[in-house]
């Protein structure tokens, strides 16, 4: 039997690929769908965060829509900016330096051109050396470091891999004339009932009497291939064992040494906040926001998505992964840093909000932790066992990343 642990994307994909009919999933919540949940309630749809799919692989969209109604999705080309000091700057930032002041677009410009140490090692150092010093600091640093609520240095010079917005000198000159700020997400489809949408149609694919909720694995005994619910004595024999927990979870359960000091991660709280009526920004998708007098690092806009009459936000905050959150206090700070920023007006009223803690949120990338992870990864594959997910692989990735290499792994372990 195939023990699948965990019923959020990854998880739920790897079953309804394995072409088999001998696999159980536990999830230790009582719903499915990891950080795909919606919350539907007073008119408002939102996730658990911004989660919106960018399909560059035709097979995985045909799998995760073919059961979703067509009237249902939204296509929508983004509409993403940068809120720097008084303006909203087209994103990315380091393309679109010439909608600076003179001055500012000079000092960028004179940097971008005379850098003069090409090495680095680390991500505030590629920062540096890709962008120089004026655009590496009046974005890059102050918003990453909002982001992952630590020490850039610490994090590996590519740790958001494809998804960080290169762009050379030529491409940055070049679009002060022709825009071209396309990216990995340029255009994305998004449900009108929100993400778990997505989970709803891979449901389909599954059978749901395998999927036990309300199910934490706190043991795994990797000679004997049982995992345990050591809270009520429950255990589960498995013949293969797919984890798609946080990687070092894994390693605790399995009883496996490890230096925890190379593993590190970020909590992010997310507040989903409803309206009684709109706003005056009634085209952005989402907004960033580099500027520390504001406690969040982004801001989106579901209600602009989905073309709706009431102002419907997520607002993200960082934390470190120590960090104990205080909810009402930032709520209070939010409503606050939301009006100083002009996302919001003194004639709006809240009318509805959810909190979450998503923690881990960003897992920060180093050298070693990718070392150790790929070592070990290869140690428990020789006890049946393997790792995958963003939290799994310990990685950045999309959720169509999640969805392939699940598939991946299904077709490798049939053969």
């Amino acid at each position: 039997m195939d023990l699948i642990i965990g019923a959020g994307i990854t998880g739920l994909s790897y079953a309804a690929f394995c072409n088999h009919n001998d696999y159980l999933v536990l999830e230790s919540e009582n719903n499915v769908g990891g950080y795909c949940k919606t919350t539907n309630r007073n008119g408002f749809v939102w996730d658990y965060s911004g989660h919106f799919f960018h399909f560059m692989d035709d097979a995985i969209r045909s799998f995760i829509m073919k059961e979703i109604s067509g009237d249902l999705l939204v296509n929508v080309v983004k509409a993403t900016f940068i809120k720097y000091k008084e303006q909203l700057i087209d994103y990315p930032f380091q393309k679109n330096i010439h909608q600076l002041s003179k001055e500012e677009l000079i000092d960028c410009l004179y940097d971008l051109f005379i850098i003069e140490d090409n090495t680095y090692n680390t991500f505030k150092e590629m920062l540096y050396v890709k962008f120089g010093k004026s655009i590496a600091e009046k974005f890059l640093i102050p918003y990453n470091t909002k982001l992952y609520a630590c020490d850039l240095n610490t994090l590996d010079k590519d740790a958001m891999g494809r998804f960080f917005p290169y762009a050379s000198k030529e491409d940055i000159i070049r679009n002060f004339k022709n825009d071209n700020n396309h990216s990995y997400n340029t255009s994305f489809v998004y449900p009108k009932t929100g993400a778990m949408s997505y989970i709803n149609s891979v449901l389909t694919h599954i059978d749901k009497s395998k999927i036990k909720t309300n199910c934490k694995v706190s043991k795994i005994d990797l000679k004997q291939h049982i995992a345990y619910n050591t809270s009520n004595g429950e255990k589960f024999a498995y013949d293969r064992l797919i984890s798609t927990v946080p990687f070092p979870q894994l390693l605790d359960m399995g009883q496996i040494q490890y230096n925890d000091q190379i593993y590190n991660w970020n909590q992010v709280l997310v507040f989903n906040l409803g309206f009684d009526c709109n706003g005056n920004d009634l085209r952005s998708h989402w907004i960033y926001f580099p500027e520390k007098k504001y406690c969040f690092y982004r801001v989106g806009f579901y209600s602009n998505i989905l073309s709706t009459d009431r102002m419907s936000l997520y607002v993200e905050i960082g934390f470190s992964k120590d960090t104990t959150i205080d909810k009402d206090k930032y709520l209070e700070l939010t409503l606050h840093d939301l009006k100083a920023a002009g996302v919001i007006t003194d004639n709006m009223n809240l009318i509805d909000y959810e909190t979450i803690v998503m923690n881990p949120a960003y897992v920060h990338i180093n050298a070693k932790s990718v070392r150790d992870v790929q070592e070990k990864k290869q140690m428990l594959a020789l006890s049946d066992v393997y790792s995958i997910g963003r939290y799994g692989s310990w990685t950045y990735c999309s959720i169509e990343d999640n969805i392939k290499e699940a598939k991946k792994l299904a077709e490798q372990l049939n053969k």
